[in-house]
């Protein structure tokens, strides 16, 4: 059985690895990822086409001036783009978190068997932990880069905006804005830090006093060599 301090530490961190697992899901199903208004020229009037999209599926409403509203309409982000580009790294972001919740489930499970129990295996230790942890930043810190490539990069709000209606002209301009779906990756990698700080700690103290306890005979006391 391990010990008491180290279940705390490898519970705590369980815990920070669930919480990250929990999050990615929120993250992939959510669809506040950006909010874009895209102008665009017609004959003798301005339309503004106001989205709001994640990775799956999206909203969109059309404002025509000098005031006129259109109905909101919900469609599909994968239906909608038309462009190679915009399309294979949109796939290419669900693709790099789904490996971040298969390594964030990975890592809760590691932490758990960590917590219950002492694992022969080297690789089920802190050092597996850290391995899947750390994947699991790294792919989601790659998915924040690059989905804001490929809203300003590839032009994604415009690609949708001309999903939402055939009869846009000249682009004008666009303004962008990220939700909480795409800022709410930063506590998944605060989450995925967290644990490894935990296991950092448990594993120095560890190695301290596994070095404690090879001392040289020569750091040893006089009177203890003496007997």
């Amino acid at each position: 059985m391990p010990s008491r301090k180290k279940t705390t530490m490898f519970a705590c961190a369980f815990c920070s690895c669930v919480s990250s697992f929990v999050v990615i899901c929120v993250v992939l199903g959510t669809q506040q990822w950006a909010s874009s208004d895209v102008r665009f020229s017609r004959p003798n009037a301005s339309v503004t086409v106001s989205l709001s999209y994640g990775l799956f599926r999206g909203t969109c409403e059309q404002f025509v001036d000098p005031g006129l509203q259109v109905s909101k309409t919900t469609f599909q982000v994968a239906d909608s783009l038309s462009s190679t580009k915009t399309r294979s790294l949109n796939v290419a972001i669900i693709v790099v978190l789904v490996l971040s919740l298969l390594s964030s489930l990975l890592s809760s499970g590691f932490t758990c068997t960590n917590a219950v129990s002492n694992p022969y295996q080297t690789f089920l230790g802190p050092i597996g932990v850290y391995t899947w942890n750390s994947l699991c930043g790294i792919l989601v810190l790659i998915a924040m880069i690059l989905f804001p490539v490929n809203v300003e990069a590839n032009s994604l709000s415009e690609e949708l905006a001309h999903g939402c209606s055939t009869s846009l002209q000249t682009h004008l301009g666009s303004k962008h804005n990220y939700g909480y779906s795409y800022w709410i990756m930063l506590l998944i990698i605060f989450l995925n830090v967290a644990s490894l700080i935990v296991i950092y700690f448990y594993d120095h103290a560890r190695y301290s006093k596994k070095k404690e306890q090879e001392r040289p005979i020569e750091n040893a006391p006089k009177d203890v060599i003496l007997f």
